[in-house]
């Protein structure tokens, strides 16, 4: 049998389940950095204007990233627990819950970070499932 050639039914599903397992490994391996550069990118915007401005580094150093893998699916998320996320990246107009009134604009900093890196993680991902193949 010569390398892209199957004449055995069972020996060419082997083979394509065994570039599928590839292929996913190299997906999640490149969704990892992708997320992983994206909280990068979500960092340094963070970091002063036109984003929020640096007081103490905890709000910057919130902001993480997890990948899960169930299956054939792979899911990114970039996120963080801090408290005034939503206020800094979407502004905020109103009374909080201590009664105080605020006119806060946003602070831009996760929206522009996924719109520039969007089309990078969809061309990591290509890249290494064509790489795996």
């Amino acid at each position: 049998m010569s390398v892209g050639s199957f004449t055995d039914p069972g020996a060419l599903a082997a083979a394509l389940d065994r570039g599928a397992q590839r292929s996913l490994v190299a997906a999640e391996a490149a969704m990892r950095h992708s997320a992983q550069a994206l909280v990068q990118q979500v960092q340094q915007r963070a970091s002063g204007r036109p984003g929020p401005r640096v007081i103490t580094g905890r709000y910057r150093a919130s902001w993480g990233s997890e990948v899960r893998r169930a299956g054939p699916v792979i899911a990114g998320e970039v996120g963080s627990g801090a408290p005034q996320a939503r206020r800094l990246e979407f502004g905020f107009v109103g009374v909080d819950s201590l009664g105080r009134h605020y006119s806060q604009r946003p602070y831009q900093h996760l929206g522009p970070a996924v719109e520039q890196a969007g089309p990078l993680i969809a061309q990591a991902l290509s890249q290494a499932v064509e790489g795996s193949l």
